[in-house]
């Protein structure tokens, strides 16, 4: 488990732009099983694609994008490890993958980016990716 101290920053990454930290299973659990509309659940982590492509990513979706997700959570691996779990268990078949990005509809998985989606790929050619899965499914 990462120390709060480590983490903050990485948490307030997305907070910051508007994201629901999950922490509970309960949260992730309340949400999804009666949510209708659109969720962006992001599975936050602490290696450098996240920071560097990931989460820098998604915000630039979300800012260059006229569809949006209805709401925008987070979980975070190594941390939050409960929470993370029942998020991984809403995206099977998908193995647990950090960080990661899926997007739910009516509670219903539509779309997942795994982490090697993510490595090698900067923050513009994922965010180009998620504007046009909002398109099609927000």
């Amino acid at each position: 488990m990462y120390p709060e101290p480590l983490v903050a920053p990485m948490r307030t990454d997305l907070t910051s732009a508007g994201f629901t930290e999950l922490r509970t299973s309960e949260d992730v659990e309340n949400h999804l099983e009666d949510h209708k509309g659109t969720s962006l659940i992001v599975i936050n982590s602490v290696c450098g694609c996240a920071a560097g492509a990931a989460r820098p990513g998604v915000k630039m979706a979300l800012a260059n994008s006229a569809k949006k997700p209805n709401f925008l959570g987070t979980v975070f691996a190594g941390v939050d490890k409960e929470a993370t779990q029942t998020a991984r268990e809403y995206t099977l078949p998908y193995p647990p993958s950090s960080p990661s990005i899926a997007l739910f509809k009516d509670g219903e998985l539509v779309h997942f980016v795994e982490r090697h989606h993510i490595e090698g790929r900067n923050a513009q050619m994922i965010a180009a990716h998620l504007v046009d899965v909002f398109e099609e499914y927000c």
